[in-house]
């Protein structure tokens, strides 16, 4: 289970690492859209908007997680690379406790606020019933959902990419067939989706238990680990809060342009929620490269061996800003088709491709700054990361967004186009913040 990547060729590193990742991603966005889909073929378009804000909620909490997740992953990596086993331990110990009492307070906290936060959303008058309905049944399965993710966590800082690939397809596969179920025969609607995800999460998670309990000696887990210890969960938190924060910040950023295309109208509302979900499917290579950046980055960095974690950095960089590149000119030719797979409604399918259009230019500028936030958190310099991304959302992608809305209010692509001038912006300061800390190492080495 356990792998360490501080020897051999980096690219094969990343390669080994990253695509049992990318699979798992792309099983996770495809048991996201999968609601999307299944209730566009039996609901109108306020059933599908629905699940499109109700989703998009569900998402921004989940990312927080795996954000704050990040933290365990680097402390366990960075173990594991200084082959520190007792401290391995103590990491996966203090991570369940620290992170099962953080989903119970969260699970009450959203149950009380479901009314408040579709507000929130300017959902439109026609879909408010159903996404409170779907937002109640996916807060009541909190739990499961910390509970996967955490999981992965764990498995990813110990260099095991491939068992949170299995998660997922438990969970990918019970999902699409329950929505069958409760969407299809049953025609629950909203709640269907909810019910679909929520239920299959649970599933998904005791798959992962039973392969724990199977590996618990090779963990080396012991009865102390769970006892909480401040200076183990103070430097997860370290690193951790700040990642969450900024996917936190991120997910803001795009509810609040969610709000600015719901004020629009209905297919407006409808366009921008399927587009996130199918931006979400194309971030698949700039998303494993950030969790393969920090966790293989983390594990050398344990092991004494920073240029190493440097060399990881600069290949994910090309990874992701070549196939960026690549998917920015395709998807100029077939946006329409990509949007009409979720939607049969001709006004939605137009709006959907405008956005998609300008959006798509932003998969190339994230995965260079997904990829140096990725190194930023293996360094222990996670607030670096959120540094970049407020700078990006408060001067361009918000404001760029209300601005497109409001000058351009018969296209969505000048708002696309906003989401990618942010995350340039995000990519100018990651290098400055790169070079500063390449000045800082030089140094200490001159006073060293």
């Amino acid at each position: 289970m356990e792998r360490n990547y501080t020897e051999g060729s980096v690219p094969k590193s990343i390669l080994r690492f990253s695509l049992p990742y990318l699979l798992s991603y792309f099983l996770q966005t495809l048991y996201g859209m999968a609601d999307l889909f299944i209730i566009g073929q039996y609901e109108n378009v306020a059933g599908t908007t629905a699940v499109s804000i109700g989703s998009q909620v569900m998402h921004m909490l989940t990312v927080m997680i795996v954000g704050l997740a990040m933290g365990s992953t680097v402390t366990i990596a960075q173990a594991v690379g200084g082959r520190n086993r007792r401290r391995m331990a103590e990491n996966i110990g203090n991570t369940t406790v620290l992170f099962m009492g953080l989903s119970v307070v969260l699970t009450a906290v959203l149950l009380a606020c479901v009314g408040p936060i579709v507000g929130v959303m300017s959902t439109p008058a026609e879909a408010v019933a159903g996404a409170r309905r779907y937002l109640t049944v996916c807060f009541l399965g909190i739990p499961f959902i910390t509970a996967y993710n955490i999981i992965s966590s764990i498995f990813r800082g110990m260099g095991d990419s491939k068992s949170p690939m299995l998660f997922i397809a438990v969970a990918c596969a019970c999902n699409i067939a329950l929505d069958y179920l409760f969407m299809g025969a049953l025609r629950l609607g909203p709640v269907g989706a909810a019910l679909g995800t929520t239920l299959s999460q649970g599933i998904s998670v005791a798959f992962s238990l039973g392969m724990i309990y199977r590996r618990r000696r090779e963990m080396q887990l012991q009865r102390g680990d769970f006892r909480p210890k401040r200076p183990v969960m103070g430097q997860i938190l370290k690193i951790g809060v700040p990642v969450a924060l900024q996917d936190g910040l991120i997910q803001v950023a795009f509810i609040l342009i969610t709000i600015i295309a719901n004020r629009r109208g209905l297919t407006d509302a409808a366009a921008v929620g399927i587009v996130e979900k199918i931006i979400s499917f194309l971030f698949l290579v700039p998303s494993s490269m950030l969790s393969t950046v920090s966790a293989l980055g983390a594990q050398n960095i344990g092991a004494g061996k920073p240029q190493r974690a440097l060399s990881t950095l600069k290949y994910a960089i090309g990874i992701a800003l070549g196939f960026g590149l690549v998917m920015g000119v395709a998807v100029q030719w077939i946006a329409e088709g990509m949007v009409g797979l979720f939607t049969a409604d001709a006004a939605a399918t137009a709006a959907g491709g405008q956005y998609l259009r300008g959006y798509i230019w932003d998969c190339a500028m994230a995965g260079v700054h997904f990829s140096c936030s990725g190194y930023f958190c293996a360094c222990g310099r996670s607030e670096f990361s959120f540094l970049h991304n407020i700078v990006a959302v408060a001067l361009v992608r918000v404001p760029g967004a209300y601005l497109a809305s409001r000058l351009f209010p018969e296209t969505l692509f000048p708002m696309g186009l906003a989401t990618a001038l942010g995350s340039l912006v995000s990519v100018l300061v990651c290098v400055g913040l790169l070079m500063w800390m390449r000045r800082k190492s030089r140094e200490a080495a001159l006073h060293g």
